[in-house]
C-alpha cells in the first residue's frame, strides 16, 4: 500500500495538500483532506484535477478502480468554497470544478464513492457522477445552492437521468437533504452499510467485480457512461454560460453568497 499527497502548486507559500492518493495494486483510493468538511476550494480542485490527471492519462490507465473518500469522521464533503463564488473567483472555479469532471467523463477506469456524513453541494455532485456509490447509514445528500441563490450546474445535467426529472427539480428547487435510505430509493446510492463498515464494504464490492472480465468491465462502464452524460463537454459549457453570464449577474445571487458569509439571513429583491 502506497499513501501519498499531491504536489502544491509551485507558488511561494506552499499550498496545504488536500488530496490524498492510496494505491492498493490496481485499486486507488482519493481522499479529500480538508476535514471536518472537505470543502472543494479553488486550491482542492488543482491538486485533485492533477491526481487524477496522473491516474487515468496513461494508455489503459494507472488503476482498475478509482474510489472518492473523504477524511474525518463528519463530512464526504459540504462542497464547493463559497468565498469562491466572489465575482472575480467565480469563472476559475468553475473551470477548475468541471474540468475533474470532464476527466472522470472520459475515464477508463470504474468509479466508486465512498461517502459517509454530509454529502452536499458540489461534494454530492461528485459523488453521484461516480459509477457507483456506497453509502453510510447516516450519511446525507443534498443539493443545498438554492438557498445561496445559485444553482448545482453538473446535478442539472445528471440528476434527471440517475433519478428522474421531477426527482431532480424537488432536489435541486428544494435544496432539501435526504437521507442515505431515501437516496438509495430514488437511485442515487447503491448500497447503504453500517457507519463502521464503509472502507471494507468498498473492498468488498470490488472483490466482487473482480471476478469479472477486467477488459470487458472498462468498455462497459465507459459505454455506459457515455450514454448518461452524453457529450458533456458541450452541456457543462452551456450551463456554465448561463452561471456565469445570468445567474451570477443577479442581485439575488450575489445577495445569497453576502448573506452565507455573513451568517445572516438573506434578503431576496427579485421577482
Amino acid at each position: 500500500m502506497n499513501e501519498s499527497p499531491i504536489e502544491s502548486t509551485g507558488s511561494a507559500t506552499p499550498t496545504r495538500e488536500t488530496v490524498h492518493v492510496r494505491t492498493e495494486g490496481r485499486t486507488t483510493w482519493v481522499i479529500l483532506d480538508r476535514p471536518p468538511l472537505n470543502i472543494l476550494d479553488i486550491a482542492t480542485m488543482k491538486q485533485l484535477s492533477r491526481a487524477l490527471g496522473r491516474l487515468l492519462d496513461p494508455p489503459g490507465g494507472a488503476c482498475d478502480f478509482l474510489i472518492f473518500t473523504g477524511a474525518g469522521t463528519k463530512c464526504f464533503s459540504a462542497g464547493a468554497e463559497v468565498a469562491d463564488h466572489a465575482p472575480d473567483r467565480v469563472g476559475s472555479m468553475l473551470a477548475a470544478f468541471h474540468h475533474v469532471f470532464r476527466q472522470i467523463a472520459r475515464a477508463d477506469c470504474l468509479t466508486i464513492a465512498g461517502v459517509h456524513g454530509h454529502c452536499l453541494g458540489g461534494g454530492m455532485e461528485l459523488a453521484t457522477f461516480c459509477d457507483f456509490v456506497i453509502a453510510t447509514e447516516t450519511a446525507e445528500f443534498g443539493q443545498p445552492e438554492i438557498k445561496l441563490g445559485c444553482f448545482p450546474p453538473v446535478a442539472m445535467i445528471t440528476l434527471p437521468d440517475l433519478i428522474g426529472p421531477r426527482a431532480a427539480m424537488d432536489l435541486i428547487l428544494t435544496g432539501r437533504s435526504i437521507t442515505a435510505a431515501e437516496a438509495k430509493t430514488l437511485g442515487l446510492v447503491n448500497r447503504v452499510v453500517p457507519d463502521s463498515a464503509l472502507d471494507q464494504s468498498v473492498r468488498d464490492f470490488i472483490a466482487e467485480l473482480r471476478a469479472l472480465s477486467p477488459a470487458v468491465l472498462k468498455l462497459t462502464g465507459r459505454t455506459a457512461r457515455r450514454r448518461m452524460h452524453g457529450d458533456f463537454d458541450a452541456e457543462i459549457s452551456k450551463i456554465e454560460q448561463v452561471y456565469l453570464g445570468q445567474l451570477m449577474k443577479t442581485e439575488d445571487a450575489r445577495e445569497g453568497i453576502r448573506a452565507f458569509m455573513e451568517k445572516r439571513p438573506a434578503s431576496w429583491r427579485g421577482r
